[in-house]
């Protein structure tokens, strides 16, 4: 959909994913937020270097782990980044765990290590901890009746730039009814209009400041 509107699109088969044998896969854990999103930078900078990518207008999105990267990339990442979209992502390692219907499922698959092992690693390891770097305009959505990844994660990141970052673009939109991912097509419709719309405005001007989008979606036919 963003490539026929002329984006350059980049799925990276970062370490840790699938496809490449057992070892890639267990090759980022016990290092959360480390490695693995760095792949993702690396893999920008390759991008850029072959003359793909302007430097200047990079834009992030996913959801849910990779809502967790996007947050990640528009705070501890945030110089590499115009413009970011995350959806049911992780902001707070720590009130993670204790909102979430599978709170082993960082030690089991990432960390490998239990929450209370490690409290200021868990903190470091999450991006409302470098908020202060953070000049990424960032549009959070979040299905209001998640259990896997709480609400509250998008909560907690909207409100640390608003109240600390008072001057970036930031919006945070809730679908009723939603979880850990829209299912009703109206939600699905929603959440890709207000996607390509922030891009739209933060990548392809180039301008940090420019306004938000209207809260109202409208769209004409052609």
């Amino acid at each position: 959909m963003a490539a026929t509107t002329g984006y350059a699109v980049f799925y990276p088969n970062y370490r840790g994913s699938t496809g490449r044998g057992n070892e890639f896969t267990y090759s980022s854990q016990g290092d959360l937020a480390g490695k693995e999103f760095d792949d993702i930078v690396d893999g920008v900078d390759y991008l850029i270097a072959q003359g793909i990518v302007d430097k200047s207008r990079v834009g992030v999105t996913g959801g849910s782990y990779g809502g967790y990267a996007s947050a990640w990339m528009s705070t501890y990442y945030s110089d590499r980044f115009a413009a970011a979209v995350m959806f049911v992502g992780i902001s707070n390692n720590i009130s993670k765990w204790g909102t979430s219907d599978i709170p082993g499922e960082m030690r089991l698959v990432h960390d490998r290590k239990e929450l209370w092992e490690d409290w200021e690693g868990q903190l470091k390891r999450s991006p409302v901890y470098y908020v202060d770097r953070a000049q990424t305009p960032i549009l959070i959505m979040h299905g209001a009746n998640d259990p896997r990844v709480h609400p509250t994660q998008s909560m907690e990141l909207y409100r640390h730039l608003k109240v600390r970052k008072p001057d970036l673009p930031v919006r945070l939109v809730y679908y009723p009814g939603e979880g850990h991912g829209n299912t009703k097509s109206g939600s699905r419709y929603d959440y890709n209009i207000r996607m390509m719309q922030w891009f739209d405005i933060y990548l392809k001007t180039g301008n940090a400041k420019a306004e938000k989008p209207s809260l109202d979606i409208k769209t004409t036919k052609k």
